[in-house]
């Protein structure tokens, strides 16, 4: 297994963000994380990054404990992230932006960012261009790009529909397929749940910082609850009808 979460915690002052969770992501993967607003979606992809903090639980990665391991060093052991909001250096340009993603790695990375170029051509396009003057689709490519050139053996992908054009969004969901086609693992929160179904292998539902369902993508397309809760349009209950 290449990610693991076993009955992690993690805490707000005295508030629980995530409680018990325990989650899995094999290697070739592409996992999704779905549930309403606030329900801990985001927070469980910090804490796998290292921006937050587990109070109770371990987190393992590659076959090595990474619970206390600082987030630059995640990093360098093959977790990339592309964060809600993108993220990104407006002042700098495209190729800026995209060569701060390789920052701590050693060697030529020219192969890669020849990669980034040919899963995004409008980057390619855009190289010269300040990041800040992109369009939101645009800025959404140049934020899984600098991900990628990190080199990740995972890629942590947190709403990268949002915001976006319906257009723009199957556009995006092309383009995560065909990362994961070319041997990147996912883990992808998002709330368009009907779009994250449809290309995950396997999926967890999140309500109130609690796992409450786990099966295959497919499956829980066709269950019920998840349908009533996720696919109609009602983003505001999960799957058991609580507010989340």
């Amino acid at each position: 297994m290449l990610l693991e979460l076993d009955d992690v915690y993690v805490h707000y002052g005295k508030i629980e963000a995530i409680r018990g969770i325990s989650l899995e992501v094999d290697k070739g993967e592409i996992v999704t994380l779905i549930g309403a607003n606030g329900a801990g979606k985001s927070t469980t992809l910090k804490t796998i990054s290292g921006l937050r903090t587990v109070t109770q639980g371990e987190i393992r990665f590659d076959g090595q404990v990474i619970t206390r391991m600082p987030g630059h060093k995640r990093v360098l052991a093959g977790i990339g992230q592309a964060p809600e909001g993108r993220g990104i250096f407006p002042g700098m340009t495209v190729a800026e932006n995209l060569h701060m993603g390789a920052y701590a790695r050693k060697g030529d990375s020219s192969k890669d960012l020849a990669e980034v170029y040919d899963l995004f051509p409008r980057l390619a396009e855009r190289r010269r261009q300040a990041g800040g003057t992109l369009s939101g689709g645009e800025q959404q490519m140049l934020a899984i790009g600098r991900a990628l050139m990190s080199e990740p053996k995972v890629l942590l992908l947190d709403e990268p529909s949002m915001g976006l054009a319906p257009l723009l969004v199957n556009q995006i969901f092309t383009i995560i397929e065909e990362i994961n086609r070319r041997g990147t693992t996912i883990l992808l929160v998002e709330q368009n749940a009907q779009q994250a179904l449809a290309i995950a292998h396997r999926a967890y539902v999140i309500e109130t910082g609690h796992i409450v369902k786990s099966a295959p993508a497919q499956d829980l397309l066709n269950d019920p609850d998840v349908r009533a809760a996720y696919l109609g349009g009602d983003l505001g209950h999960g799957p058991s009808g609580r507010a989340s």
